[in-house]
């Protein structure tokens, strides 16, 4: 059997009051569209159809091959959006499910359900409905002796009796192709708004004596519609919880879980503890047994086992196994600091690579440089990589003495087992077991080499 999705995503978003199209603002990192193609996924068995109109070319730009995009214009309501996914589907799906681009919550289980329901329904029609105190706008669900649906009816037309319903029209359903087509070109035009609804396709079927079913959600959060940026925030905070329970399940500690800003699609091994106010973002991941906060940032970065990260800053960075940074630290992109490495507060590392067991004094910066190991950074080293139209290359090998203040002038080589005195300007390649000194540094003597 054949089951094909259609997204509602025409809508201009007025009330978001943005240059952005609506179905593009993010949630937990990802456009609020992403979720919605991520839930009916579990559902489906083909190319989804979207339809666009407002910002048609944004939209369209981000899902690329995706899904196949239909244009609504103008925008004469949903039965009409739909609509113009008919020349696409007619005769090549079996099952239509149609929600909303907007509903980033709604699970790809419930739509699942919803498919499962329409599969054992005699009738054309399956949707979704929620029972709530808070009707939110949505239309009411009106049910025949039977218990099928008789109608929707929306919350500007209804009688006060209907209002008293607290069972609501949530804006999914799954109907059967075949007469899909059909009945959307019976739909009438609302006489109040000029547009054609969807939920009159209800009661087309409803008259024909056609059962229409209804599954009945659990969880209200994920019937929130996005409208305003008050509904985003609340959409934003639902989904970091959901992200958050996913991950203490899988053995993660979170101090204060409603103070960790963690992305979908993050990764995060066992008995790592995030501590408050730290944000994870982007294509992170996270071993096991690491201490994450509080007050870090971290994008884009890989850490290994072990490591602790505090108060400090990593973008596009990578951490092996006990490492341990910060306070006030910043990885920047390709930084990579091996197993046992120390960095201090106020230091800063891009497009570096620290060896095992290097030790990075405070108020330091490291940039184009090869660190080799047990070297030892002093406090308020500089390497000196820019000249104003290119960067050049630091080499510094292993088991070196850096100390304190010292500048480093790339490109440059310093050899294993050398030492720098505080404050010298090396501008030379250092040989290996030589100490430098002074402003130009120069070689004073030969270091004897340390017995292993």
């Amino acid at each position: 059997m054949k089951i094909t999705a259609i997204l509602l995503a025409a809508g201009q978003g007025t009330r978001m009051k943005s240059n952005l199209p609506k179905v593009l603002h993010p949630i937990a990192g990802k456009p609020m569209i992403w979720h919605a193609l991520e839930a009916i996924k579990q559902s489906t068995t083909e190319k989804p159809i979207v339809v666009v109109g407002h910002g048609a070319g944004e939209v369209i730009s981000y899902l690329g091959d995706s899904a196949e995009t239909v244009l609504q214009e103008p925008q004469l309501g949903t039965g009409h959006a739909v609509m113009q996914a008919e020349s696409l589907l007619k005769g090549k799906t079996d099952l239509i499910v149609v929600c909303y681009s907007d509903m980033p919550l709604l699970r790809g289980e419930t739509l699942k359900k919803l498919v499962e329901t329409q599969m054992n329904n005699k009738g054309p029609i399956s949707m979704l409905t929620v029972i709530a105190n808070d009707p939110r706008g949505f239309g009411r669900v009106i049910r025949k002796a039977d218990g099928t649906v008789e109608s929707v009816v929306e919350e500007y037309v209804a009688t006060a009796e209907q209002l008293q319903v607290k069972e609501l029209n949530v804006g999914g359903y799954c109907f059967e192709a075949n007469w899909l087509w059909d009945a959307l070109h019976r739909i009438p035009k609302n006489p109040k708004k000029g547009e054609y609804y969807l939920t009159d396709a209800v009661e087309l079927a409803s008259k024909a004596g056609l059962p229409v079913q209804a599954t009945v959600m659990d969880d209200v959060e994920e019937t929130i519609g996005i409208n305003t940026r008050v509904h985003l925030s609340e959409v934003e905070a639902a989904m970091r919880r959901r992200i958050n329970q996913h991950h203490m399940l899988n053995g993660v500690t979170m101090i204060d879980p409603n103070s960790a800003y963690i992305e979908i699609g993050v990764s995060i091994g066992k008995d790592t503890i995030v501590m408050p106010n730290t944000f994870i973002h982007g294509k992170t991941e996270i071993g096991e047994g690491n201490v994450l906060g509080p007050n870090t940032i971290i994008h884009d970065s890989k850490i290994g086992n072990h490591c602790k990260v505090l108060a400090s800053v990593m973008e596009s960075a990578l951490l092996e196994d006990h490492v341990d940074i910060g306070p006030f630290a910043r990885l920047r992109k390709g930084a990579h600091l091996g197993n046992h490495v120390h960095m201090g507060n106020f230091g800063e590392v891009k497009d570096s690579h620290l060896a095992e067991g290097v030790k990075m004094g405070h108020f330091s910066y490291i940039g184009n440089a090869q660190i080799g190991a047990n070297t030892n950074i002093g406090a308020g080293t500089i390497t000196c990589n820019y000249d104003g139209e290119k960067k050049h290359a630091t080499e510094i090998g292993s088991d070196v003495f850096i100390g304190s203040d010292t500048m480093l002038v790339a490109p440059l080589k310093i050899g294993a087992g050398a030492r720098t005195g505080a404050g010298a300007v090396v501008t030379k390649n250092v040989a290996e077991d030589t100490l430098v000194v002074g402003m130009p540094a120069r070689a004073i003597r030969k270091l004897e080499k340390k017995k292993k």
